[in-house]
């Protein structure tokens, strides 16, 4: 196969998973980091400069701004197209799976590795929803098979984690690995070209925030007081404790325990091949402990990485016994191993799959509010009450990017009622049932210092089965 053929044919797989995942949910929608990166690149593209500084304000992620910006021009529909964007890298992810599987083991590895990943609840959960994420995994996994097909390969893949360190910082630690790996091979001309590349997203990112904010590091103090107002776990301590129970959370325990031994037997019998996707998880795991330590919060989508190359070593445990270079005599053996650990996956699966249908139902509710909300904001007594009243206070932060980018509105302008009380002449907005309200927080935590509630003298101007819209200007 050319290259030119197999890069088609792995395009065209990995749209076929985007669009297997889209049609097996039959929901999805933008969660409220990706809303702020359309938010903020139509600010760009209008002239005006970000509010990254407006409460409860997510970390800037230049690239996903810049896609915001080049997508704005699409109204709602810019919506669809980011989903579709990261649907495609999830699909993209698996694909990559597939190929570093098949690169560095045997084909049925790639695919079990694929197919593992590809039905964790997490991954779904970030994939529907549209987080950065998983572009970011995606340009990393592919900068891996590279990798795996020609070692120090260089510039493809300083230029992949480039991209990658402009969605997410932590792959600025691969970009730099990888130049400690390549710099013993090359001359000094070569290592100081190659320097440049792997510098090249923290300096665009820290000009971006210079730019916006005044301040380079803008993005890094951000996230850390968001993390320290919302009360979210950091510190070494913490990470301690936290990093064995995500990535749990992320494999479940029997493709966890078959990782672990199939780490071990790759190590083995399989050294120079587990070796790569061993140090892309350490790096990830080692990126999760620097946040740590930088007081920045410890997510579980942080560690998808790490999770995916745990994907791979389950595959391996189970499957690596069909890898050139095995000893006979543990060929044997290890494929009974394998054949017991497959039976163990099959026997679990019944319990995943209900995992991933609580997680579309919840997925379908959490749609069916958010296009309600759309579909209220863009009705005519809505948009009349926008027009002449005040401001529009919300019952907590979650709406605040969406409506601001539905509305043509700048973040600063929507505000929670649970942070400062309603003017007389400004509009509620509230939800229609005690299930909206649950289904509609952004963070349990969220900061609070009022009881969001409907003011006095406010009267309903716009309704629908999810949301409620109050006015309290005369004009309406």
């Amino acid at each position: 196969m050319t290259r030119g053929h197999r890069a088609l044919v792995d395009a065209v797989a990995a749209a076929l998973i985007a669009v297997g995942v889209f049609v097996a949910f039959g929901h999805s929608f933008l969660n409220y980091d990706s809303f702020y990166s359309l938010v903020w690149g139509s600010d760009l593209l209008a002239g005006r400069e970000p509010q990254y500084d407006v409460s409860v304000a997510p970390t800037p992620h230049p690239l996903a701004i810049a896609v915001g910006a080049v997508l704005s021009p699409l109204g709602d529909s810019a919506e669809d197209a980011l989903l579709a964007i990261v649907l495609l890298s999830l699909g993209a992810i698996g694909v990559g799976l597939f190929r570093l599987g098949k690169e560095l083991y045997a084909w049925p590895v790639g695919l079990l590795a694929a197919a593992i990943f590809l039905t964790r609840v997490p991954v779904l959960n970030f994939g529907i929803r549209g987080y950065v994420d998983l572009p970011t995994i995606a340009l990393i996994v592919w900068a891996a098979v590279l990798e795996a097909r020609r070692p120090r390969s260089g510039p493809p893949v300083l230029a992949l984690l480039a991209l990658a360190g402009l969605l997410r910082p932590e792959a600025w630690l691969f970009a730099a690995a990888y130049w400690l790996w390549m710099a013993p091979a090359c001359n000094w001309e070569v290592r100081l070209r190659l320097a440049s590349l792997a510098a090249v997203a923290p300096i665009l990112w820290s000009l971006s925030d210079l730019l916006v904010t005044g301040d380079p590091l803008w993005s890094l103090r951000g996230t850390t007081n968001l993390a320290a107002e919302l009360g979210r776990q950091t510190g070494l301590g913490a990470a301690v404790e936290i990093l064995p129970l995500r990535l749990g959370e992320i494999m479940r325990l029997p493709e966890l325990i078959a990782a672990v031994l199939g780490l071990a037997a790759g190590m083995v019998w399989l050294r120079r091949q587990t070796l790569l996707p061993a140090a892309v998880a350490v790096l990830n795991g080692i990126a999760f402990v620097v946040f740590a330590i930088v007081e920045l919060p410890l997510l579980g989508r942080y560690l998808l990485l790490a999770g995916a190359m745990l994907a791979v070593f389950a595959a391996v445990a189970a499957l690596g016994w069909l890898a050139p270079g095995v000893p006979e005599a543990t060929r044997r053996s290890w494929r009974v191993a394998g054949i017991l650990l497959l039976a163990a996956f099959a026997v679990f699966t019944p319990a995943q799959a209900a995992r991933v249908d609580d997680l579309r139902d919840d997925i379908a509710q959490r749609d069916q509010i958010q296009a309600d909300l759309h579909d209220l904001v863009r009705g005519p007594e809505a948009a009349t009450a926008l027009r002449r009243c005040g401001t529009l206070f919300v019952p907590n932060h979650r709406p605040v990017p969406s409506l601001a980018y539905w509305t043509d509105s700048r973040p600063r302008d929507i505000v929670s009622a649970q942070l400062e009380r309603p003017t007389s002449d400004g509009l509620y907005l509230a939800p229609a049932t005690s299930r909206v309200e649950r289904l509609s927080i952004l963070d349990p935590r969220d900061p609070k210092r009022l009881d969001a509630e409907v003011p006095d003298g406010y009267r309903l101007s716009a309704r629908n089965r999810s949301w409620l819209l109050y006015a309290g200007c005369r004009s309406v």
